[in-house]
């Protein structure tokens, strides 16, 4: 099997171009197929494998699977790599490109050296996030009203892990976050409290977790706990969340420029309430496996 490593700002993947050779669709034998690609030691090494298939509804169609063989809706750095692809490849000369994805249609533009990807808008609503919330919800950070169950956004909702309790702002960009704002997020033990949030009886899905720092007006600092791939340089779906989370909590404007450990990524709230997300995608280098 044919393959390219590619990687938006080192959250790495592997992409699979189904439409040139044959790979089986079957769910459990692409799940077994990425667990054993994603590892680090007795496979590539990837965070996610990206299967790149024709579409009826939009030019091409996206698959993400995570390296624990878990299927998800949408990856922002994923999706600026597969275009970079398919640019690359001439397999289209459009400068927009619509892909199909779990999350919807994805619409990836090019920019120079860089691709800006439109995320859609944002979906506060918990039922279709999904978060559970039970009654009575906190007052919300805006002045909402705060009651029932899965009606008022999720904002600054506390949650108690151990002997802690995090301030979670939720929100799903095509997949589910939790944003949480701390004092230092390089020194915060991400590592520890990630999976617990993640895993989280709130989150029937499990969840993203984002952790950022406010450096000012226009910067984040942020660190990621991806579900179903533990911490990684970058997300993009996720700096896009923390992005939208920290303006509607009057912490930034609507330009952000959200700095992490792989690079930085640009992320604009418009006024039509889409969120644009800028950064680059680099091809590592192409191989084959036996599989």
């Amino acid at each position: 099997m044919s393959f390219t490593k590619m990687h938006g700002l080192g959250n790495d993947f592997i992409l699979i171009d189904c439409l040139n050779q044959a790979v089986s669709y079957k769910l459990s034998a692409i799940s077994l197929l990425s667990k054993r690609l994603c590892d680090r030691r007795f496979g590539i090494g990837a965070d996610q494998i990206l299967l790149l298939e024709s579409s009826k509804k939009a030019d091409f169609r996206m698959r993400i699977f995570n390296a624990d063989g878990s299927e998800v809706e949408m990856c922002g750095n994923g999706i600026r790599c597969l275009a970079k692809y398919i640019w690359d490849r001439g397999l289209s000369k459009k400068n927009v490109l619509s892909i199909e994805t779990i999350a919807g249609i994805i619409r990836p533009e090019k920019k120079g050296r860089l691709v800006r990807v439109d995320m859609g808008e944002p979906v506060f609503e918990p039922a279709k996030i999904p978060v559970k919330i039970l009654p009575p919800q906190p007052p919300l950070a805006k002045g909402g009203t705060g009651g029932g169950v899965n009606s008022s956004p999720v904002i600054d909702y506390p949650l108690k892990i151990e002997d802690k309790t995090f301030k979670i702002t939720c929100v799903s960009m095509g997949n589910p976050h939790a944003v949480i704002v701390v004092d230092n997020v390089a020194g915060f033990p991400v590592t520890y409290y990630g999976p617990l949030i993640e895993r989280h009886k709130l989150f029937p899905a499990r969840t993203n977790v984002e952790f950022i720092e406010i450096l000012n007006s226009s910067e984040i600092k942020m660190r990621v706990w991806e579900r179903g791939s533990g911490e990684t340089m970058a997300c993009g779906t996720g700096a896009s969340a923390a992005a939208v989370a920290s303006g509607i909590k009057g912490l930034t404007g609507k330009n952000v420029t959200v700095r992490l450990a792989g690079g930085n990524l640009s992320v604009v709230w418009a006024g039509d309430n889409h969120v644009y997300m800028t950064g680059p995608a680099v091809e590592v280098f192409t191989g084959e496996i036996n599989i």
